[in-house]
């Protein structure tokens, strides 16, 4: 049987997530979520080049930036442009698209 009591104290995700970053549509906050987001996109494209077994080098090379600046953008050390991650999403066959609404 489950203990209702510690149950009803845990806190939620949201509510870790105010507490540490503030609320939601804090400047905090708002710059949080910005880099979670390119962290999660800056993982999709890792993943993406590690299974087609490309270095960061070699990706590095194709898209025309350093090795060491693939390797920031993987750790999530540095934010990406959006032409750099287009194109680092093409030179790894992937393709996105964009909905409105």
């Amino acid at each position: 049987m489950l203990n209702t009591d510690k149950l009803n104290k845990l806190q939620s995700v949201n509510d870790m997530l105010d507490e540490k970053y503030g609320e939601q549509g804090s400047a905090s906050r708002a710059e949080f979520d910005a880099k979670a987001q390119a962290w999660y996109y800056a993982e999709l494209l890792r993943e993406e080049r590690k299974k087609r077994h490309i270095s960061q080098s070699q990706l590095a090379q194709i898209v025309g930036k350093s090795r060491t600046y693939i390797t920031a953008l993987e750790k999530g050390q540095t934010d990406m442009q959006l032409s750099t991650f287009i194109m680092m999403s093409r030179a790894l066959g992937l393709n996105f698209s964009l909905v409105v609404g």
